[in-house]
């Protein structure tokens, strides 16, 4: 049953990683665009209108479409010149408690950031230049912080479990 949720998450979080992709990808596309057509005036072509505005949704996106990912694998930055010496279950300690400041701080963030999506559906502010609504960018990102928020929590139970069994897990290591 366990390895059933872990293989999901990992998909969810898999999943998410790659839509964060495909976004900075678009990123990318229009930038290049947007830049060639403002060197390119002289024969008619222009910028893509409202660039910036779609590069902050696609970034806004990406970055908590990331967060599951990098939560899933471990591969947050740690210190392990001192860990390193430190015992199995010390280190277990030390896993259990970041990932429960992990949870922590992905509730609260997601929280956080709902509380934002309903302010700005709220107040119907739109974009300056192409005019949508900005409260769809809050909620793209919502998907991603609400994955965070899973995979944080299946970490937590994974770090309950290796503290109990006293079997490290793995960090950093994708399972396929």
């Amino acid at each position: 049953m366990l390895d059933r949720i872990d293989r999901g998450m990992r998909l969810l979080a898999g999943f998410l990683a790659i839509m964060g992709g495909l976004a900075l990808i678009a990123i990318i596309l229009i930038t290049v665009l947007s830049v060639s057509g403002r060197a390119l005036l002289f024969i008619g072509l222009g910028p893509i209108r409202g660039d910036f505005e779609l590069v902050e949704l696609g970034t806004g996106f990406a970055v908590f479409a990331f967060l599951p990912w990098v939560q899933i694998n471990r591969q947050h930055a740690s210190v392990e010149i001192l860990t390193m010496q430190l015992s199995g279950k010390i280190n277990r300690l030390i896993d259990m408690g970041a990932d429960l400041l992990m949870l922590a701080i992905a509730v609260l963030l997601t929280w956080k950031h709902w509380d934002g999506t309903l302010d700005k559906l709220a107040y119907g502010e739109t974009t300056f230049i192409i005019q949508y609504p900005i409260w769809w960018a809050y909620a793209s990102g919502l998907a991603g912080a609400i994955g965070f928020v899973l995979t944080s929590f299946w970490c937590v139970v994974l770090s309950a479990r290796a503290l109990l069994t006293g079997q490290d897990q793995a960090h950093g290591e994708m399972q396929h």
